[in-house]
Parts: C-alpha cells; structure tokens; sequence
C-alpha cells in the first residue's frame, strides 16, 4: 500500500506502465550542464560524472543496439559538454539525438554529435561565444586561452554537422539579436536551415530513426562477417 501510495504523490497516477526490455538506451541532458563546480541546489542539473559511466556501460552492454540523447539543456560547464559529446560521438553504436526545448550553448556541441539529430518543430539553441566566470586576469594569455577552448567548441561542431565554420561564427558574433548578449537564438527549422541540425522531428520520429540506423548497422556487420 505504501508503494502505491508513493507513486500517486510522485507520479499522480496509481501505477507505471511496465517496460519491456529495451535495444535502446535513452539518456536525458537536462537543465544545467555541471562540471567539475557544484551548483546551487536550486538549480536543475545534470552531472558529467552520472553520464560519462552510462555511455561507458551503454558501449559495453551487448543487449544495447543503440542510443537515443534528448536534451532540453541551457547549456553549462564547456569542458564538461565537450566531453559528453565526444564520448557520444566516439561510441561504436548508433546515436540520435534529439533537441526538445532547447539545446543552449553547450548543448549544441551535444546536440550533434550523433549520427543523426532531430530538433522539435518549437525547440530553439542559442550560439553565442564562451564566457568566463570568477577571476579574470587582465593579460593576453587569458584571451588567448578563451579563444583556443572556442575553436575548439567551433571545430567540433563544424566536423560533426552541415553547418560552415563562416555561419556558425556569424551565428556565434551576431549582435543585435540578443539584448543581454551576442550571438543567436535559431528555432526549429532554422538549425536545419544553417545545417546545424538533420531534420525536424518529435521523439517517434528519433526512435524511428534509430532503430532504422540499428537496422543499418546489423545488415553492415552481416556483410563483413561474410567476406
């Protein structure tokens, strides 16, 4: 009795449709990307260290076929984005990922580094240049050094989708667009438009996907074993 009575407080509904077992892995990128800093507990967070072992496991489980990433990310630690998705980018079995809400900052390096990424029709990702917090020191080094972790977060996003090193940094140095800021806010179609995302898409059209690219995959493996 205390167990359904747990659920309706969690869940409001008496019980939880049972899963079957899963070829796929989904992993969720939600609120604030953290790093190697803790946030305040107000704030909604996802840990790097929580993932990185899940995409190590996802890698290593033979019942797992592929992997589906849904972000709705404000974005966060640039070191710590940049991890997950080269760990995303880097797995031997197939990944879609799909931005729902919003896939900010950060979350746009992760946003693309599966083999095919979906947005929502209404989902928006805003590119705009790193920034620094806490002490700055006034010398050219501090630039230099913002400026190499830029590139990187440039190249990587620019050998992982359609989109042009010239647009993604005209995206990226925009002003007038954001009053608080530079960069841009692209909704949608858009991202498919600058070649930033695949296509739009909800969560059907991901799993279709996936299990399309599974399929692939299989029918690869098949060949090879036979030559």
């Amino acid at each position: 009795m205390q167990g359904v009575v747990d659920t309706i407080q969690q869940l409001g509904q008496t019980s939880v449709p049972a899963q079957a077992e899963s070829n796929i892995f989904c992993m969720t990128i939600i609120g604030q990307v953290e790093g190697h800093l803790v946030l305040p507990p107000q704030n909604k967070t996802t840990k790097y260290e929580h993932l990185i072992p899940q995409l190590v496991a996802a890698e290593q489980n033979q019942k797992i076929e592929g992997v589906l990433i849904v972000l709705n990310t404000v974005g966060g630690d640039v070191e710590a984005g940049l991890a997950i998705a080269e760990m995303i980018s880097s797995l031997s079995k197939p990944t879609v990922t799909l931005v729902l809400g919003g896939g900010h900052s950060i979350g746009v390096p992760i946003a693309v580094a599966g083999n095919l990424s979906l947005i929502a029709e209404t989902a928006t990702m805003t590119i705009h240049p790193i920034r620094l917090n806490g002490l700055v020191i006034g010398v050219p080094q501090t630039f230099e050094y913002l400026d190499k972790m830029q590139e990187r977060v440039v190249r990587f996003v620019t050998s992982h989708s359609n989109v042009t090193e010239q647009i993604f940094k005209e995206l990226m140095f925009k002003t007038g667009e954001l009053t608080r800021d530079i960069g841009t806010t692209v909704i949608g179609s858009d991202a498919v438009k600058h070649g930033l995302i695949d296509r739009v898409g909800g969560l059907g059209d991901a799993i279709k996907e996936l299990n399309r690219l599974i399929e692939e995959n299989k029918l690869r493996k098949q060949e090879v074993s036979y030559v």
